[in-house]
Order: C-alpha cells, then structure tokens, then sequence
C-alpha cells in the first residue's frame, strides 16, 4: 500500500481465503483493505494517537438517509453530548481531492449536522467548520484539537 502523509503506525494485516484485511480498532474486527480502507485506518490511527480524540466516539461506515437514498460516512465523530462533531470522507491516495469530494462530504452533512467536515486521500487533507447555508467554509491549517465538550 501507498505511503501515506500521516504517521505510520503498526498496522495489524492478515490474509485470509485470497484477501487481505487490515483490523479496525474502532469497530475492533478486520476489514477488507482496500486502497480507502488504508486512508481511514490512517485516518483514525492519527485523529485517536496523536490528536487525542476518544475512540469511543468514534461511528466508522454509519449509515445516513440522504434523497431516501441510503448512503454510508466514513467517520463520524460525535461530542462527549452524543451531537455529531465531525465527519470525515476518506477517498483512495490516487484520487486526486476535488471539488465534488467536498461537496458530497457537505451534502452528507446536511443530514447529520456535524460542527467540522473533512475530506482526505491520505495525501492531502482538508477540514473545515462546517458551511452552513450562503456561509463560506473556514478552512483550518489541520485537524482542530477535539473539544467536544
């Protein structure tokens, strides 16, 4: 897999019946490692070790009804009330971030109402306070410190 621009960290792989599975330790199982499933275990390993996140608040592949349409965020932080707090879209490291990657990060948004969005390859990284509706984005240099107090 691709070096990515976070901390590497010992990643847990395993094969098994011609797969290789990399182990979530939010969900606490292994999941098919796909090039995005490599982005959001690097992801959450950085949000938990080195911004100091809670790992229990962590959702990873929730499910959210949008245009009755059942789709699925990456990673949804909530704050210690139980409110979302931030959502995270994690797309493969060769996918090059655009604008359509923001806008289904904030389309998704619509529904849950977290404080802060991301968008990530692993590569790149862009989070911001959350728009709301004709307000422009506030993009922050990095993840903010969690303070979902």
């Amino acid at each position: 897999m691709t070096t990515l621009n976070l901390p590497a960290y010992d990643v847990k792989v395993k094969k098994s019946e011609g797969k290789v599975f990399i182990f979530d330790r939010v969900r606490k199982k292994y999941i098919v490692l796909t090039p995005e499933e490599w982005v959001r275990q690097h992801i959450i390993h950085y949000l938990i070790e080195h911004r100091f996140y809670p790992k229990s608040l962590f959702r990873i592949e929730g499910s959210l009804t949008y245009n009755r349409l059942q789709k699925r965020s990456d990673i949804l932080i909530y704050d210690r009330g139980g409110k979302p707090w931030m959502l995270i879209e994690c797309k493969s490291s060769d996918i090059k971030l655009s604008q359509r990657a923001f806008n289904q990060v904030a389309i998704y948004n619509m529904t849950i109402g977290a404080k802060y969005v991301a968008v990530s390859n692993g590569m790149v990284h862009f989070c911001c306070l959350a728009p709301g509706h004709g307000i422009t984005p506030e993009f922050l240099e990095d993840f903010p410190e969690f303070d979902g107090d």
